[in-house]
């Protein structure tokens, strides 16, 4: 009879979904990220939307829509990937968020 061999072990690695606003602790943090959006990648507006969603999800969500005085629903969905949030709505967050939009010469 043929003795059987320890069947090899394989190591799985499990991979979870990466979430960015996990990583955003600090306001300088935020900004810095925010900042980062707006350096690399000035014509995305639906980039830096949701860069701003993160941010707001890393404050909390909640917080961040009675600052604004909107729903978290309608902040999720502007803030969304296919989200397209006012100008107005873009400044509300900011503002609940701690962080400020800066000018400078091109």
């Amino acid at each position: 009879m043929h003795k059987p061999t320890a069947a090899k072990k394989t190591s799985r690695t499990k991979t979870m979904p990466y979430d960015v606003a996990a990583q955003l602790r600090t306001p300088e943090e935020m900004a810095s990220y925010l900042d980062a959006w707006l350096a690399d990648a000035p014509d995305d507006a639906a980039g830096i939307a949701r860069a701003l969603g993160d941010i707001a999800r890393a404050k909390g969500m909640t917080q961040v829509a009675r600052e604004t005085g909107m729903s978290r629903e309608s902040l999720y969905k502007a803030l969304g990937a296919e989200g397209n949030p006012s100008f107005a709505t873009v400044l509300k967050v900011a503002r609940a968020l701690g962080v400020k939009l800066h000018a400078s010469a091109a």
